[in-house]
Formats: C-alpha cells, structure tokens, sequence
C-alpha cells in the first residue's frame, strides 16, 4: 500500500478539495468561539451549523482518503477576522465563516474533475449559502442573500 501523497504534489481538483478542508477545519473552530459568546437562544441554529461543519469536514476528509491524498489535518488554534466579545461579534463572525466556506467550495466547483466532486461542492456551497442568508438576516443585513455565494 502506499502512503497518501503530501499536499505539495495535488492536481487542482485535489488541492481544492485540500483548501476547503482548511476552511472546514476553521469554521469547526469557530462556531466553538461562537457559541461561547452567542445569546443562548441561538444555541440551537449554532449546534446545527457546528455539525454541519464537522460532518462536511469528515466528508471530505473521507473523499481526500480515498483518492490517496493525506488530508490537512487542523490548526491548534485560528485567527479570527475581529475580535468577538458579544452575542453580536458571534453572528458577525458565524456570517464570516460561511462566506469563507462559500469561497473555498466555489473553488472546488471550479476546480471539480469528478461529477461526484462537483456534486459534493454544490451541495456544500448551498448549505453554506442558506447558513449565511440566515445569519445575515439575524443580523438585519438587506438583502440577506448574495446573487453570487462564494465569489470572492
């Protein structure tokens, strides 16, 4: 058996598979500094998000697995855009971290060799796409929806 190769040698399907797993890695970090700061009625939606990510992540980490890529493993911690100090901070930055992911999945569309890769990045930029209308919408953002999610 051989060993997955190392990120420096991937095609462009594989390296934005690899990209997007960051950002997954990131959000999963993330929606812990949110909900640590969130109103506790928002717990419910954060805890949904929280697990989206986390299952994505391992989705893709599966998919990298597969296609014998050894896949980025997480930080041991992340910068984070703003300080977040407040329920408000929270959202703002759970408003972020769906924007990113929504780069990082366009990317992969872009990129996709397989229809089952392409797939997988549609669905992935979708469901990032809805969490961050209805954070925007928490936030009072009008429109909350962009015409384009995840153009940078």
């Amino acid at each position: 058996m051989t060993s997955p190769s190392p990120t420096s040698s991937l095609g462009p399907e594989q390296q934005a598979l690899s990209d997007a797993l960051r950002a997954e890695h990131a959000a999963v970090y993330a929606y812990g500094l949110i909900a640590a700061f969130s109103n506790p009625a928002r717990i419910g939606d954060i805890t949904t998000d929280a697990a989206a990510h986390r299952a994505r992540r391992d989705a893709t980490i599966d998919a990298l697995t597969a296609a014998g890529v050894r896949a980025p493993a997480a930080e041991s911690g992340y910068t984070m855009p703003f300080p977040v100090v407040d329920p408000i901070s929270a959202i703002q930055l759970a408003a972020a971290v769906e924007a990113d992911t929504a780069v990082a999945w366009r990317s992969v569309i872009e990129r996709a060799e397989s229809e089952h890769t392409r797939q997988a990045a549609v669905d992935a930029l979708t469901e990032t796409a809805l969490r961050a209308a209805n954070w925007r919408a928490i936030l009072g953002t009008a429109p909350p929806t962009v015409p384009f999610p995840g153009q940078p």
